[in-house]
């Protein structure tokens, strides 16, 4: 599992690098498909995102934000782990509160 670590200063920015080391590892074209995402809560206070890459023949791609950790977990097809990333700095999760499902 690869480990790195990133810095993102909004939640654009956030979901493009999302996007963009989903399909990189699949070696999908870059915004072929939709993601959705979901905002994450503990107790009913925001704790982190789902992103959910929707690629060919109905399969899943996914990644974590935690903002505990302040990290982003990847995961492939079937369920493994690929990639962590630290963030040096990010947008807070408040930006994304009123997210609770979209599709980009």
């Amino acid at each position: 599992m690869v480990t790195s670590s990133y810095e993102l200063q909004t939640l654009d920015q956030l979901r493009e690098y999302v996007t963009r080391t989903l399909c990189t590892h699949d070696e999908l074209e870059i915004n072929a498909f939709p993601m959705t995402e979901r905002t994450l809560l503990r107790g009913g206070i925001p704790c982190g995102m789902y992103f959910c890459l929707h690629g060919p023949r109905s399969v899943c791609y996914t990644a974590i934000w935690e903002t505990d950790g302040n990290s982003i977990l990847f995961y492939g097809s079937t369920g493994e782990r690929f990639q962590k990333t630290l963030l040096v700095n990010a947008p807070g999760i408040a930006c994304a509160n009123h997210v609770s499902e979209t599709a980009h």
